[in-house]
């Protein structure tokens, strides 16, 4: 296991199966996952956080196999009965995964930070990797359609995605603090490598990157800093990357998400379906790696780790680092 310390940026499911996968090859203690807060949101009343229960749930291998959020062996009997008195609920919290919310939300309001909260369930659920909210203040997405502003949660989940999108707005971005720690994960002098996970860039990456600092913090790391792409053969794996991306007139591909993290990246992950992309993206000054990214299971997860690693050790080899 790699001695050495490394940070991943990650949001969604796609994050949190490359957390896992790193996870797998990192020796406890040394990996930092920096997570997307601004999905969050207030639903009956509780504090929900969406990304950090999923990438802590995956770590955990509590998680959902089917659907990638939730934990597994859920059941949905408080949901039924919020149904029938005519609650809302468009958005299902399952029973075992409600005690995190209405705990969570308990401590927030007893005077507890986001950070020690899930530093806390991380430690109760065994898992070994610092998740890191990215900041602990309020932060939200505002997902900008055509047919108006909304929540991201409103967006991904009521709305399915379906209403085209021209724009995001990250609420809150410009007086958030970027979490100290984060910032000391990112300067640590054995750091091995920076991980931007195969997340939506728009928005699981972008709302890391719009905190006060946090883009430049990156680029100063004293290590490589190394993208993997969530878009393979013109289609995300999961979630609605892709389609923005045609929205927003760009063509939905390794090189748009290069571009996306202009004046970042050292280096970028593709899958070996997206080799025809390799020449457009070296001549930016990228190196890439061309390889498996799917993620089907734990042990190409592991992989993929492995590989990632032995790529930013080529950087380290060459004297590049950010």
């Amino acid at each position: 296991m790699a001695v050495d310390s490394y940070v991943a940026l990650a949001g969604g499911v796609g994050g949190a199966k490359m957390a896992h996968g790193l996870a797998a090859t990192i020796s406890p203690g040394k990996l930092t996952v920096i997570v997307n807060t601004a999905d969050d949101f207030e639903h009956l009343g509780l504090h929900v956080s969406p990304d950090l229960d999923t990438v802590m749930y995956t770590l955990a291998g509590l998680q959902n196999a089917e659907t990638g959020w939730g934990l597994v062996d859920e059941s949905w009997k408080f949901l039924d009965a919020l149904e029938r008195l005519g609650g809302e609920t468009w958005f299902r919290l399952g029973d075992r995964d409600l005690a995190t919310h209405v705990e969570r939300t308990r401590r927030l309001r007893a005077g507890q930070n986001l950070s020690a909260i899930t530093e806390e369930f991380c430690a109760s659920l065994g898992v070994t990797v610092r998740v890191l909210p990215m900041t602990d203040d309020p932060v939200r997405t505002m997902v900008l359609t055509y047919g108006g502003t909304m929540t991201f949660q409103e967006y991904f989940v009521r709305q399915q995605c379906r209403p085209a999108v021209h724009g995001f707005r990250f609420d809150g971005s410009d007086v958030a603090q970027f979490h100290p720690s984060a910032v000391d994960a990112l300067q640590a002098e054995d750091l091995a490598a920076v991980v931007i996970c195969p997340s939506n860039p728009y928005v699981s990456i972008a709302p890391i990157l719009a905190l006060d600092g946090a883009r430049e913090w990156v680029r100063t790391s004293p290590a490589p800093v190394i993208a993997v792409s969530p878009i393979v053969g013109g289609a995300a794996l999961k979630g609605p990357a892709a389609k923005m991306m045609i929205e927003l007139g760009e063509n939905p591909s390794g090189e748009t998400v290069a571009s996306v993290y202009d004046g970042l990246l050292d280096g970028i992950v593709l899958d070996h379906v997206d080799a025809a992309e390799v020449e457009s993206i070296e001549a930016r000054g990228l190196r890439v790696l061309l390889t498996n990214t799917v993620m089907h299971s734990s042990a190409d997860r592991a992989r993929l780790g492995t590989e990632i690693r032995a790529f930013a050790a080529e950087f380290a080899g060459a004297g590049v680092g950010s």
